[in-house]
């Protein structure tokens, strides 16, 4: 057997396969994959032939190019095939389908297959996802090609090598591809979340599965509400809680907020009993306040600390939380006197106290202040972050200049918090 050059499936599809006296016993309707060691080859040729569907295996194909397919074997010898599902075929599995390019941190199309003859076998060794594989579909490459060379361009090549592909079940016919996971664990939260949400359900939820525990928590946290409904929906207990064990307290408010209630109360009861106390006080203000809005993880210290100390324990403290834009100032009993910049605390003498360096005119809310009044503080007094006091002046927690950005996105992206 003999296969030469390069060669595409949309170059065999629907060519003529010839028996050993030259004459026309099917045309290609698809290849059947199977698991090859490197890379995948195709074990069978699916044929039509009179409206009937016909296998060829592949130790009965002579020659197989882009010029001539033929076979050792006559019409009458000929399999019939029935398309069964746990087939893995080129054309209807993979051609079309939606594969992850990691390098543009993007969804791309499977516009065409490159197979290459390896030892008497030819292998999947890439997919086309540029416009040349869309082109060569219709027939039109070779033209497209002298059109762009009029106008001194030319039509570049995008093959994704198969090496850099993998089912994301271990089953072969679902063939959906994504590149391998620790390329993705490599990606910014923000691109592997658009990259989940741009596929379908079920496909996202198994490739979050895969994530470990602190990428996926950055990677739910930049998703849509409602993509994130699904996909914690789509896992297990025990994973959804570490997951988000490791976000914002606020951030998995948001979340638990969008599940369904019994989901919900199911999944903070496998939370950490401290943690699922900070999840479960943010749950219980009502949604468009300044409450619904805040996070309840800042860094406060005693009036009385040194700089010197302030920073050593600050050190410590802030490898827990995500931003940290001030130092408040709290008494014995928890209230709000007083804020400190970091500027401010890296500047001052180290000797001198927090209480000397605090800045006590102060802006602050309560829980049921409404967000777009703690939004337009924040902007009016060029802050990025506003504490929430109760009546009596104890510090509740902060509405930071990130989640005025979030309320300010259009409605749709906004989310409503209900109790658990």
């Amino acid at each position: 057997m003999a296969l030469f050059g390069e060669l595409f499936l949309s170059d065999v599809i629907k060519k003529g396969v010839f028996d050993p006296k030259g004459d026309i016993i099917g045309r290609v309707r698809d290849l059947i994959v199977v698991k090859g060691d490197p890379l995948p080859e195709i074990s069978a040729i699916i044929v039509h032939r009179k409206g009937h569907a016909f296998l060829i295996n592949w130790s009965a194909i002579s020659i197989f190019n882009k010029r001539i397919i033929s076979s050792f074997l006559y019409a009458d010898a000929l399999q019939d095939y029935s398309y069964p599902k746990e087939d893995l075929l080129a054309s209807r599995d993979i051609l079309d389908k939606q594969i992850v390019d990691a390098n543009g941190a993007k969804v791309v199309r499977v516009n065409d297959i490159r197979l290459e003859g390896y030892n008497g076998t030819a292998l999947l060794v890439a997919v086309d996802v540029g416009m040349r594989g869309i082109l060569r579909r219709l027939g039109v490459e070779n033209s497209s090609e002298d059109v762009l060379r009029f106008f001194n361009s030319e039509l570049s090549y995008n093959l994704i090598s198969w090496n850099y592909l993998q089912p994301l079940r271990p089953e072969l016919n679902a063939i959906t591809l994504t590149v391998p996971r620790q390329m993705l664990s490599e990606l910014h939260p923000a691109d592997l979340a658009e990259l989940i949400s741009q596929v379908s359900r079920e496909e996202g939820a198994n490739l979050f599965k895969d994530l470990d525990i602190e990428t996926a928590a950055e990677a739910l946290s930049e998703m849509k509400p409602e993509r994130q409904a699904e996909i914690i929906n789509s896992i297990d207990t025990e994973k959804a809680a570490d997951i988000l064990e490791e976000m914002q307290p606020d951030e998995a408010a948001d979340v638990l907020s969008d599940l369904p209630t019994e989901k919900a109360k199911e999944i903070l009861e496998a939370i950490d009993k401290e943690e699922a106390d900070d999840i479960q006080e943010l749950l219980g203000h009502e949604e468009d306040t300044a409450g619904g809005l805040m996070t309840n993880i800042f860094i406060a210290y005693p009036p009385d600390l040194t700089v010197a100390e302030t920073l050593n324990r600050f050190k410590k403290d802030a490898e827990e939380i995500e931003t940290v834009y001030y130092i408040y100032v709290i008494d014995e009993k928890e209230k709000l006197i007083g804020v400190t910049s970091l500027r401010d605390l890296l500047i001052a003498g180290p000797d001198q106290k927090l209480s000397e360096i605090m800045e006590t005119k102060l802006k602050t809310v309560s829980p049921e202040t409404d967000d777009m009044v703690a939004a337009e503080i924040i902007s009016k007094y060029n802050v990025v972050a506003l504490p929430v006091v109760d009546s009596d002046n104890i510090l509740l927690g902060i509405v930071s200049v990130d989640d005025v950005i979030d309320i300010i996105l259009p409605p749709a992206a906004k989310r409503g918090r209900r109790k658990v």
